[in-house]
């Protein structure tokens, strides 16, 4: 198994995040876009991130069919419909969890001898739920989740333990990893014309929601 073994600081300053507001068959959206470099060609991290062997070592395991029209579904996760694929460049799926549908594209492009993923992740937001938690609420997610994708990157032959996982986000590195990707979300909520006060009290709503030790 994988061991985390990542300074926070560093790792969480590997991620560009941008808010954008946007319009879906006429309802309004929010779009948060991640992008980050991987020290892999482009033929290897499709393979990271479309491969039903390889998708469980970093993220979560995969079941269904990854053809374009097919259903998926991620173990305890979201599952939906791949509407697009066009390898090795992109895929985009419907992301469906907790009775509510959103979008996710995956790009990759070249960057030298690496490759830049762009993920962008497009859902209607109750205004209620984003005054709570603000965009951190997927973006620390995808923030773990693009964390987990270098730690495999770097070691393609390991797997991350979940158990081990859940246990270093409660650390102080976790936390301080939580801490720094909520603040990086909440930037550029501030960009994007939230209120800088409302946006970095959701942030703080975030980070707690993701270290805390649910009750027994």
């Amino acid at each position: 198994m994988t061991t985390i073994t990542i300074d926070p600081v560093a790792t969480a300053g590997l991620v560009a995040r941008e808010i954008r507001s946007g319009e879906r068959d006429g309802a309004p959206t929010k779009i948060a876009v991640a992008r980050r470099a991987y020290a892999t060609d482009r033929a290897d991290l499709w393979d990271a991130v479309t491969s039903a062997a390889r998708i469980p070592r970093w993220f979560l395991p995969v079941s269904g069919d990854l053809t374009v029209g097919g259903r998926y579904q991620l173990e305890g996760n979201a599952g939906g419909t791949v509407e697009r694929c066009d390898a090795p460049a992109s895929f985009a799926v419907t992301w469906e969890f907790g009775g509510s549908v959103s979008w996710l594209t995956i790009a990759l492009t070249e960057d030298g001898d690496g490759t830049v993923l762009e993920l962008v992740h497009e859902a209607v937001v109750p205004q209620e739920l984003w005054d709570q938690y603000g965009p951190g609420a997927t973006g620390v997610g995808w923030d773990l989740g693009l964390m987990g994708l270098g730690l495999h990157v770097a070691d393609p032959t390991g797997a991350i333990d979940p158990k081990a996982a859940e246990a270093w986000s409660l650390s102080p590195e976790g936390v301080t990893f939580s801490r720094l990707a909520a603040a990086g979300w909440a930037d550029a909520a501030i960009a994007d014309g939230d209120d800088p006060v409302a946006a970095r009290a959701a942030a703080e709503r975030t980070v707690a929601f993701y270290t805390t030790v649910p009750e027994a």
